[in-house]
């Protein structure tokens, strides 16, 4: 039992990004190599199956997916809930 009173559900299911995947018959792999960041294979799988993200993870995937598929989606486009806040974060989400 947690006695935080307020706590972040960290289990959002797998979000619309999954489905962007599908669609357009990219993997997890063609998002890494599309990345200009240091992007993992686990924050991708983290990502499609809704795991809650740092700001920072999101944009990484996000700018890796509009890479691999040439297109301009937006974080909105790919997830269904808004980045959890990282204590130490800077202003444009970069963790410290």
């Amino acid at each position: 039992m947690t006695t935080d009173s307020n706590p972040i559900d960290r289990n959002l299911g797998e979000q619309p990004l999954a489905a962007i995947l599908q669609r357009r018959q990219l993997s997890p792999t063609d998002l890494v190599r599309a990345s200009q960041a240091q992007l993992t294979h686990k924050m991708v799988a983290r990502a499609v199956k809704g795991r809650r993200l740092t700001a920072n993870s999101m944009k990484k995937v996000l700018a890796a997916l509009n890479a691999a598929a040439g297109a301009n989606y937006t974080t909105k486009d790919l997830f269904n809930y808004a980045p959890v806040e990282v204590a130490g974060a800077s202003e444009d989400g970069d963790e410290s």
